[in-house]
C-alpha cells in the first residue's frame, strides 16, 4: 500500500510540475523576491515522507526496489502521454494543440522528472540508512530531516536546473530553486510527528505480523 501511494505521488506530480505558479513577491528593500513553484510543490513533499517510511522499515534494498518501481511507472506513463500526444485525433475532436501545450511530452520536463527523482530519492534512502546504522536505530527525528535535507536539495537542483534553467531567469530561477526547497524541506518538517507515528505504526504491524 505505501508503494503504491509513492508511486501515485510521483504520477501525480510529474503532471502538474509543468506548470510554474508565481504566488505574488516579498518585498525586499528596494528589490521584491518572486514567490515562484511548480505545481508539483503541494504533493511531492510526500513522495519523501512515505521514501522515508520505506527506508527506515523496510531497510535500503526495499526502498531502493520502490523506489526504481516509481521510476520506471513514471516513464511508462511519460512515454504513454507522447504515444497519444502523436497519434491522430478523431474528427470532431479540436483540443490537439491544448492536449500538447499543457500535457503533452516536454523532453525537458520528463528528464528533469526522472533523474532528480531517481537521484534525490535514492540520494535520502542511503542518507537515512546510513544514520540509522550509526546510530544503533536512535535519533529517528534527526535522521528524517538529515536525510530529507540532503535529498531534497539534489532533487530540486536537479529538476530546477534541467526544466526551467533559462526559461526562469535571473532572481526568478534563483527564488524558484531556493523556495522549492526551503517550502518541501519545511512540508516535511512540520508533517515529522506524523511520519514518525506512521513508521512506528507500520513497524508494529510488521512486527505482528512476523510474529503470527
Amino acid at each position: 500500500m505505501i508503494s503504491a501511494i509513492f508511486v501515485g505521488i510521483l504520477l501525480i506530480s510529474n503532471v502538474v510540475a509543468v506548470k510554474p505558479i508565481a504566488f505574488g513577491a516579498i518585498p525586499f528593500g528596494e528589490f521584491s523576491l518572486p514567490l515562484v513553484f511548480d505545481g508539483g510543490v503541494f504533493l511531492f513533499p510526500l513522495a519523501y515522507i512515505l521514501g522515508d517510511v520505506l527506508a527506515e522499515v523496510y531497510g535500503l534494498k526495499a526502498s531502493r526496489r520502490a523506489i526504481l518501481t516509481a521510476f520506471g511507472l513514471a516513464l511508462v506513463a511519460s512515454l504513454t502521454i507522447l504515444a497519444v500526444q502523436v497519434s491522430p485525433p478523431a474528427d470532431g475532436w479540436e483540443n490537439q494543440e491544448a492536449f500538447a501545450a499543457v500535457l503533452g511530452f516536454v523532453p525537458r520536463i520528463v528528464a528533469a522528472s526522472l533523474v532528480a527523482f531517481l537521484a534525490g530519492q535514492l540520494m535520502n534512502a542511503w542518507v537515512l540508512d546510513r544514520m540509522r546504522r550509526r546510530t544503533s536505530g536512535r535519533f529517528l527525528r534527526t535522521r528524517l530531516i538529515g536525510s530529507t535535507l540532503v535529498g531534497q536539495l539534489i532533487d530540486t537542483l536537479l529538476f530546477c536546473t534541467i526544466a526551467f534553467a533559462g526559461i526562469i531567469t535571473g532572481l526568478d530561477f534563483v527564488m524558484y530553486i531556493v523556495l522549492g526547497y526551503v517550502v518541501k524541506v519545511l512540508a516535511e518538517i512540520v508533517l515529522l510527528p506524523v511520519t514518525t507515528r506512521v513508521i512506528r505504526a507500520v513497524r508494529a504491524a510488521e512486527e505482528r505480523g512476523t510474529a503470527a
